[in-house]
């Protein structure tokens, strides 16, 4: 699932996209998010809850962190990459604790060649 929090970065990506020499059609597929400010909040209370638990720093501080928090009108999915099992599991733990949210898909998948 891809998304964008703000309309300008669906057709910015889109635009982007359209600009590279080899690309001869572009299937723009972002679904733009709903413009909230609760939403952003549970984003941020989330990743503060994830990425903020002993064990999960180790993915927040990679340049693009391989959990990807998605909120809309306060249910959160999960989407990318983990190590093990144990913090698939962690992460939809967590997430289900932040004040707002009213659901959780937990989507990440479980990467054995990852360290």
């Amino acid at each position: 699932m891809l998304c964008a929090d703000r309309p300008a970065l669906k057709s910015d990506a889109d635009h982007v996209a359209k600009g590279i020499e080899v690309v001869t059609r572009v299937d723009n597929q972002i679904e733009v998010l709903p413009l909230s400010s609760i939403d952003d909040g549970i984003r941020i209370a989330t990743d503060r809850t994830i990425f903020g638990k002993p064990g999960r720093d180790r993915y927040a501080m990679q340049a693009v962190p391989p959990i990807h928090i998605i909120v809309a009108n306060g249910k959160v999915t999960l989407e990318v990459v983990v190590a093990t099992e144990s913090d698939k599991d962690q992460a939809g733990i967590y997430a289900k604790t932040v004040s707002g949210v009213f659901s959780v898909t937990n989507n990440l998948r479980v990467d054995s060649d990852r360290k």
